[in-house]
């Protein structure tokens, strides 16, 4: 296939999936009741707005709070689509939409397409919609689009350099004289791979390699010869993740678009926050503010016909306009200042198509995480430079694709994958810093082919416990009754006979801790449900709710680690099916995020039957502690 024709199909793929993705948005949402849409987690009612004000680019933002004892989950994100309206008599039909700046617990912030706060928001009654987006899919396309018409040009040639029709090249090799102290050597190798490169580097990262401290290295290096370098990564999360580790690293970060992280840490790093403490932030905002109140004379005149109400209105809309038109000049000088002044941009891969980096091209962008991100995602980011490092791991989790046609017809396919296939000059990280050797080794048979090595200083790493001693352990619940059971909305799945197991596991590890500190815990599953059922009665159990216990999912947990890792697979039914359990990837994230101790807690008459889950009995069997949870019930 060439790279046209592969383009192309990947456009139509896309196309699928965007289709999809609207269908399954309109059939939850469409027919819900108010009620339903809350207890669903689409809207949010009722909400307060505790604080407005203008941002970049002459729009305003609101603030909103919705009752502190909510404990209801959501949907809502940073950068999805929101619709504010009131449900007050007097205020029906009034409605706002914008983009999610953050959400932060109950608090959420919310950029409105509208220069003026509606007068109608200070009322009660108000709430907000969670709305479908397809503002992505569209960038995500024109992306293609223009990747697939450049002719001649620097984007034509990296095309067909990332696509496989031309091999990638590098300097010579005496350039690469960095010492580069603090990195192991499959770690140096990487860098001077990145710096030798001149189109196209491959960084593979499996778990606890350290993929983000040899990133940060390379980028460090990158900037003593690059005015900026542009750092990505699909989510907000992993893009808030880099530049934290790129500022403590000295470099001067501007964090471009939406963030995961609500802390004054990550904030600071804001291109919002950095603009507004700009010496002549002050004079923007004045001017904001007196365009505004210009505007709102203006109104006042929208219902006079007579001569001196026309000319009114338009005097105070033209003084509006110049006021708009001089506050966006100031506002713009101030933005190019901080961003030229920048030694790294950071945004995620979409919001690289962000207004601010339009007119701007980097020598070289960085894609971390790739494995995660749709393949049209990184073009929008490498259509913006002429050097391109792809970093990740294709065993770990994949990108989201809705569309059971589209995945089958390639779009689940990473750029990364692809390029790990084409590319023989790639760089593996082989030392691993977080897991016992044991609780890797399964992992490193399984997906790496035994190509990892644990570091001295955690191969052997153990807790302090008055009990005989294993870092692996599968805790078997066949035979006992705890079959899976369904919950009714969601139609997902849950078990509450492996979370009473897994109380009464933890319990004795309590005791075995003696008088030492307790080890950080996270608990995991597969299945949201068993989350939700885990979170309402382990967490508040009397003797576990001090504890340092973090209950999420798999996805939540991608790139943390714990002491001890307890997993919950929850499937168990006569017909072995193990539905979300056949994501192998994602199970590798979940086995990999111990240190010391590894807890899986599972029903072996359901997952035996499967290759990999047969394979890991007879690992645990061998090397591990497999018990029955016959020892653990009362």
């Amino acid at each position: 296939m060439s790279s046209l024709s592969e383009l192309e199909r990947l456009r139509e793929l896309l196309a699928q999936e965007k289709e999809e993705d609207f269908e399954q948005f309109r059939s939850l949402v469409r027919r819900l009741s108010l009620e339903d849409r809350k207890s669903q987690g689409f809207t949010w009612h009722p909400v307060v707005p505790v604080k407005t004000g203008f941002t970049i680019g002459d729009r305003c933002y609101v603030i909103v709070e919705r009752p502190a004892d909510n404990k209801e989950p959501h949907r809502f994100r940073s950068g999805a689509m929101a619709s504010m309206y009131s449900l007050a008599p007097e205020g029906r039909g009034r409605e706002v939409s914008g983009v999610i700046n953050f959400v932060d617990r109950n608090r959420m912030k919310v950029i409105l397409g509208s220069r003026d706060i509606p007068d109608w928001l200070s009322r009660d009654q108000l709430a907000v919609d969670l709305l479908f987006d397809e503002r992505t899919y569209l960038e995500m396309d024109k992306a293609l689009e223009q990747v697939m018409k450049a002719r001649g040009d620097r984007l034509a040639e990296l095309r067909d350099i990332v696509l496989g029709k031309f091999p990638p090249a590098f300097f010579p090799d005496q350039v690469l004289t960095k010492d580069l102290p603090g990195l192991n050597d499959s770690q140096r190798e990487a860098v001077h791979g990145i710096l030798a490169s001149r189109h196209f580097a491959l960084v593979h990262g499996p778990p606890g390699t350290g993929k983000t401290t040899t990133l940060v290295a390379a980028i460090v290096e990158l900037t003593k010869g690059e005015a900026t370098v542009l750092v990505t990564a699909p989510s907000n999360a992993a893009t808030d993740l880099l530049t934290l580790r790129l500022a403590a690293a000295g470099l001067q970060t501007v964090r471009v678009g939406n963030i995961g992280r609500v802390d004054e840490e990550t904030i600071r790093y804001t291109l919002e926050a950095q603009v507004a403490s700009h010496p002549e932030s002050k004079h923007v905002r004045k001017v904001r503010i007196q365009a505004a109140e210009q505007r709102r004379k203006a109104q006042k005149y929208r219902h006079r016909r007579d001569r001196e109400g026309r000319e009114k209105r338009a005097m105070y809309g033209r003084e509006a306009r110049e006021l708009s038109s001089w506050a966006n000049q100031l506002e713009d000088r101030i933005v190019d200042q901080v961003l030229s002044g920048a030694q790294v941009i950071c945004c995620t891969l979409v919001g690289t198509a962000h207004p601010v980096l339009k007119s701007r091209t980097f020598r070289t962008v960085v894609i971390d995480e790739a494995a995660q991100a749709l393949e049209p995602a990184c073009w929008i980011a490498i259509a913006k430079a002429s050097r391109v490092v792809m970093a990740g791991d294709p065993f770990q989790l994949p990108p989201t694709v809705k569309s059971v046609s589209a995945a089958r017809g390639g779009l689940s396919v990473t750029l990364l994958e692809k390029c790990l296939q084409r590319f023989s000059d790639q760089h593996l990280l082989k030392v691993q810093y977080r897991m016992h050797r044991q609780i890797m080794q399964f992992s490193n048979d399984r997906f790496y082919a035994g190509s990892l090595q644990a570091d001295s200083s955690v191969a052997d790493a153990r807790l302090s416990l008055s009990m005989p001693y294993s870092p692996v352990n599968f805790v078997d619940t066949a035979g006992c009754g705890f079959e899976e059971e369904v919950e009714p909305r969601y139609l997902s799945r849950f078990n509450p006979g492996e979370v009473n197991i897994m109380r009464e596991h933890i319990y004795q590890l309590l005791d075995a801790f003696e008088d030492q500190p307790v080890a950080s815990i996270g608990i995991i599953s597969p299945y949201r449900e068993q989350i939700r059922f885990m979170k309402e009665h382990l967490a508040t159990d009397p003797r576990l709710a001090s504890l340092p216990i973090t209950i999420d999912t798999i996805d939540a947990f991608q790139g943390q680690e714990r002491e001890i890792i307890y997993i919950s697979l929850v499937r168990s039914n006569q017909k072995q099916e193990i539905g979300f359990l056949k994501d192998y990837r994602r199970m590798n994230v979940a086995m990999t995020r111990a240190r010391r101790k590894l807890v899986i807690v599972g029903d072996s008459a359901t997952i035996g039957e499967d290759p990999f889950y047969r394979s890991f009995l007879e690992y645990c069997e061998h090397t591990g502690h497999y018990r029955s949870a016959w020892e653990y019930m009362a």
